[in-house]
């Protein structure tokens, strides 16, 4: 999986990270963070998905509902929101890779609260896995990496490879966060014993 921290820190541009990475090579590490995620969740339960954790730092300030923005996130609604955002950039990306100007977002989250069984997170990673591999047969036989989007003035200028990876470093955000709810549901879990 690529090492976002260098990002994160400052260190190194997304663009940087990007660079020289091909379609397989975006291919292979969309199956790492998929994998990863399953890893995660392997031994979770339908009772583990809908598992309310303790969340003190939960803030969400894109939440559609008000009522939302300091809701602690589910294992459900953590799956809706890393798989939305990585097919959104794989999206983006291909069609900055076909020479499309940048136009907005294009995004689609599944409600999270429909996301209720283990069996529905893993079917919704899948799905995701096979979609944002999908966009990447979209990209033409030479791409147009010098088709470039840039948010702001002084934001990094972004080809297709670096808008693709925008979703797996969101995903990788998450991935603490994830691992954390499984050990607070599966801790909720455990019969406490009486002394």
């Amino acid at each position: 999986m690529l090492d976002f921290t260098p990002v994160r820190n400052k260190e190194m541009t997304i663009r940087e990270l990007a660079d020289g990475l091909t379609q397989d090579d975006l291919r292979q590490l969309t199956h790492e963070m998929i994998d990863a995620i399953l890893d995660l969740i392997q031994d979770c339960t339908d009772a583990d998905v809908v598992f309310v954790p303790e969340d003190p730092d939960a803030h969400d300030e894109f939440a559609a509902d008000g009522v939302d923005v300091n809701l602690a996130w589910t294992l459900g609604h953590l799956v809706v929101h890393v798989t939305a955002s990585c097919e959104e950039s794989a999206f983006l990306a291909a069609e900055l890779a076909r020479g499309v100007p940048h136009h907005g977002r294009s995004r689609s989250e599944v409600p999270w609260q429909t996301i209720t069984t283990i069996a529905q997170c893993r079917a919704r990673l899948e799905e995701s896995r096979r979609m944002c591999l999908a966009t990447l047969d979209m990209w033409p036989d030479e791409p147009y990496l010098d088709n470039i989007y840039q948010r702001t003035e002084t934001s990094t200028k972004v080809n297709a490879p670096t808008y693709f990876i925008f979703g797996l470093g969101h995903a990788d955000s998450h991935l603490a966060q994830i691992a954390e709810v499984v050990r607070q549901a599966k801790a909720a879990a455990v019969p406490q014993v009486s002394q």
